[in-house]
């Protein structure tokens, strides 16, 4: 069996807002709903790999695919979507209220859904 480095994993950082505890996310699109924290970007590396570590252990268990680094960057992970205007409207304005932008937004909230489905699938 071949053994991945986690530190292998391509992530996204970004920083939180005062109103979100301030510090900094690191989120893992290979492995949905492996995400941490850190005051520092630097702690939010090192708490990363702890957990990716752990999300890797939890698929071994439970003999789930655990994808290879950079799985997903062979898929182009563009599609469109249309939306009614009115929660087009919602979704922009919740971007500037979070300082990001709408794909930004819009990809954390499918993130984190697909976090907690997995979670409920666990239950």
């Amino acid at each position: 069996m071949s053994h991945t480095r986690t530190s292998e994993y391509p992530f996204i950082i970004r920083h939180l807002s005062n109103e979100e505890g301030g510090g900094y996310l690191i989120e893992f699109p290979d492995l949905p709903g492996c995400m941490s924290d850190g005051d520092t970007i630097e702690q939010a590396i090192n708490n990363g790999q702890d957990a990716v570590d752990a999300w890797i252990a939890a698929a071994r268990e439970m003999n789930r695919h655990i994808p290879k680094p950079g799985e997903l960057e062979s898929q182009s992970g563009k599609w469109v979507q249309r939306v009614p205007k009115s929660i087009h409207l919602r979704l922009v304005n919740r971007a500037k209220e979070e300082g990001v932008s709408l794909n930004t937004l819009v990809i954390m909230m499918l993130s984190e859904s697909l976090g907690s489905e997995n979670y409920r699938a666990l239950k």
